[in-house]
């Protein structure tokens, strides 16, 4: 969506069967959409930590950033805010906070390569990346199987799920599969 306004009358219409708990403008506003109780459409097809139907089990938070520019100083209080909240009120912890990229590797990128996922990990609001040494030749299997352990649990090819964890967390990093991108996965 181009902007907020047009990301809600989207989300607002029963046409497009797309619907979000929040929505939250680049000023920060914030709009509930959808009672937390009841089931938003905003995930789709994907799966986290094994398990599938996302939008059965998840609260979901639009953005309005197309994720290739800085997320705005108060759009990042108002989630932050949000989330406190949210993660109070279900008793979810961190690890349960992901983008919607986490959870449909190839289909989805948001929230993008330049959402600040450290700085919510920094208050306990996303698990962060892993700090791990991972002394081991980097191989495929190793990387899938760290991934299926930090949640990374949807079907896809190997690259797929490298450009997935990358852009979460090795936004920057290109070139073949390495060390750190195996150590970079959190724990379970």
């Amino acid at each position: 969506m181009t902007s907020a306004d047009a990301a809600l009358e989207r989300l607002c219409d029963p046409r497009y069967e797309v619907s979000a708990h929040y929505l939250i403008g680049c000023t920060g506003t914030l709009w509930q959409l959808v009672s937390e109780e009841m089931r938003a459409w905003h995930a789709g097809a994907g799966e986290w930590g094994g398990l599938g139907d996302i939008n059965s089990r998840s609260i979901g938070i639009e953005l309005d950033n197309p994720g290739t520019h800085p997320f705005p100083e108060p759009q990042m209080q108002a989630l932050e805010l949000l989330l406190q909240g949210i993660l109070n009120r279900w008793i979810i912890p961190p690890q349960g906070v992901i983008g919607h990229s986490d959870m449909a590797p190839g289909r989805k990128i948001d929230p993008g390569p330049r959402f600040d996922w450290t700085r919510l990990s920094r208050q306990g609001l996303a698990a962060p990346s892993g700090k791990h040494t991972f002394t081991k030749q980097p191989t495929w299997e190793a990387l899938r199987t760290r991934a299926t352990q930090a949640g990374y649990s949807a079907p896809c090819d190997d690259q797929t799920l490298l450009d997935t964890i990358r852009l979460r967390h090795r936004p920057q990093a290109t070139g073949p599969l390495c060390a750190t991108d195996i150590a970079s996965l959190p724990d379970a």
